[in-house]
């Protein structure tokens, strides 16, 4: 493909200038046209090598899951109004207005023009669209549902941004308490308290065991801080190496679930994420076996990911669904009753939606009440942190006091 520039007129006869990638020149015209512009001279772009600053590399804007739902939503009503597919693509190219975007959309447009079809022009970038958004467009592609394929899935991202605002909403404040504290330990150990463990040097007598512990975890901290920081960098990378295997993401994905006040609230997150997408899946008609192999990539749970691929293996091997999810020990028993219902109706798809909305009300109600639940925790925490302090460090000037008061009387 090359860069073609070009110079056309609109319908008010304003010479309007630009740039295409296509494959020819012939290619530019269609788009043009395509855009509403006659074309007046189109010539290949001379090739400047222009290369980003790390300045602009860093200031340019990730795609993010909003992005992708947009995305989604202008696909739907441009496939619904007939619009073709280069078209569609040309037109957000043109009025999307993020650089990375941009070029994602350059990119899928070219490979369409190159004979590809979308699903796998859009699995070009994965870090972009999914496993389970590529497979539900290859489906749509298919069945020539493509439409209803990108409706779903807007609906589909909407409820997965959702979610993720209401979690971090739900978890900023008692992450900025537990940040405050630290900060304050630090502070309090570092700058606070050798002040007060000079003055203590001056009473010549034998401290509380509390305030003794409080200055030696100060001169602690002081004399090892350098060694504390090192520590605490290889934890980190040590712990994200862990993760990055298998075996590691597994067993945290699996403890996470036990966590408590915030274990629950993932599980039927994650449930409620397969429900939907399973349901999507079978309602767009993608075969049970290949459906669950998909949905095991969208949960983004390791543990329950294995356990759907448990389903999949049992249904190959001639089980039911509701034996097969039964046997994972992941499900409540009304969800496994609704399951079999489904199934022994030919409603299953219905049946998931309503599983699926099921945990989305349950997720709500609990992510409404995770702050209530953390409050009671943290403010016991700060309360016996200042208790601590507090003893700590008027103990001694308390028993200098009544020494004094002693000796005055005496």
């Amino acid at each position: 493909m090359a860069v073609y520039a070009w110079s056309g007129r609109n319908t008010l006869g304003e010479l309007i200038q630009g740039e295409l990638e296509a494959m020819s020149e012939d290619a530019v015209a269609d788009q043009l046209l395509g855009l509403g512009l006659i074309p007046v001279q189109i010539q290949v772009a001379p090739q400047v090598q222009t290369r980003e600053s790390w300045w602009e590399q860093l200031k340019r804007r990730p795609i993010v899951i909003e992005d992708v739902l947009i995305f989604s939503r202008q696909m739907y009503t441009l496939n619904k109004a007939g619009i073709p597919t280069l078209r569609a693509f040309a037109g957000l190219e043109s009025s999307t207005d993020k650089p990375a975007m941009v070029n994602v959309l350059k990119d899928v447009r070219g490979s369409l023009d190159q004979g590809r079809d979308m699903a796998a022009s859009l699995a070009r970038h994965p870090k972009v669209f999914g496993a389970f958004y590529v497979a539900m467009v290859r489906v749509g592609e298919l069945t020539g549902r493509l439409t209803e394929v990108f409706l779903r899935l807007a609906e589909h991202l909407e409820f997965e941004r959702d979610t993720r605002a209401r979690i971090k909403q739900a978890l900023r404040y008692p992450t900025f308490v537990i940040l405050a504290m630290l900060v304050a330990i630090v502070i309090i150990n570092l700058f606070v308290l050798p002040i007060f463990a000079r003055i203590f040097q001056g009473f010549n007598t034998q401290l509380p065991l509390i305030t003794r512990g409080l200055l030696g975890f100060s001169t602690w901290m002081i004399d090892w801080w350098p060694v504390l920081l090192a520590v605490a960098g290889a934890a980190v990378f040590a712990l994200r190496a862990y993760l990055g295997t298998s075996a590691g993401r597994y067993n945290w994905d699996r403890r996470k679930l036990e966590l408590p006040i915030v274990g629950h609230i993932v599980l039927k997150s994650t449930l409620a994420r397969f429900a939907r997408s399973f349901a999507l899946c079978s309602q767009s008609g993608v075969p049970l076996v290949q459906a669950l192999s998909v949905v095991a990539q969208t949960v983004d749970n390791a543990y329950i990911a294995s356990r759907i691929e448990q389903m999949r293996a049992g249904i190959e091997r001639g089980e039911s669904i509701s034996r097969c999810a039964a046997a994972t020990g992941v499900f409540t028993p009304i969800v496994l009753q609704m399951v079999t219902v489904g199934e022994e109706t030919g409603e299953l798809d219905a049946l998931l939606f309503e599983i699926a909305g099921m945990y989305e009300r349950d997720t709500d109600y609990a992510i409404k009440g995770l702050s209530t639940a953390i409050e009671p925790i943290l403010l016991t925490f700060i309360g016996v942190l200042v208790l601590l302090l507090a003893l700590g460090v008027f103990l001694p000037l308390w028993n200098l006091g009544q020494a004094a008061m002693g000796r005055g009387s005496g």
